[in-house]
């Protein structure tokens, strides 16, 4: 199957691509990533995907626009509900390039993982799937975290330390309750 794999950073597409690849699949990436913050990160994390691609042979379309007003105008009034937009906003977006350019199915690097809500993304991944028209490729990947980050090691990737947007930078960082 031709599959467009969104993709966060370079360091969670590792275990994604192998195992897509090593299924038979025709595999190709999109980096669409509004939420990352400060404008810095979102150039590293881009620059380091371009690095990682060009090593694995991997086609990537990239959406280099930065558009941190756009994110924060549609999640700043209700930040706890965040990750909900986050996940619909880049899975919508890779769904419509998937139908433009020919794919049959998508999937994300976002469900590598073990930070992020799972099951919220494979059935945002199914609706949308059925609503374009597409095959939503769902694998639990998070069961190859350590073989990723190992070989991203080994590759000396750029390693961040949050999932991108202010408020999980701030999560990061923040003082918590009984500490």
């Amino acid at each position: 199957m031709k599959i467009l794999l969104h993709i966060c950073c370079a360091n969670c597409a590792i275990y994604p691509l192998d195992r897509l690849r090593d299924a038979g699949h025709e595999v190709s990436g999109y980096f669409h990533n509004p939420n990352i913050h400060p404008y810095l990160e979102f150039r590293r994390r881009l620059e380091t995907l371009k690095e990682y691609a060009e090593i694995r042979d991997l086609p990537v379309l990239y959406r280099e626009d930065y558009q941190l007003t756009e994110f924060l105008g549609a999640v700043a009034a209700d930040p706890n509900n965040r990750c909900t937009y986050c996940y619909q906003n880049r899975l919508e977006e890779t769904a419509k390039v998937a139908v433009e350019q020919g794919y049959e199915g998508f999937t994300s690097t976002l469900l590598y993982s073990r930070f992020q809500k799972h099951e919220e993304i494979r059935l945002a991944g199914e609706d949308l799937a059925r609503r374009h028209g597409l095959v939503f490729v769902y694998e639990d990947f998070r069961k190859g975290w350590n073989l990723g980050v190992a070989e991203s090691k080994r590759l000396g990737l750029y390693r961040q330390q949050y999932c991108g947007c202010i408020y999980s930078e701030y999560d990061r960082y923040a003082p918590r309750p009984g500490k």
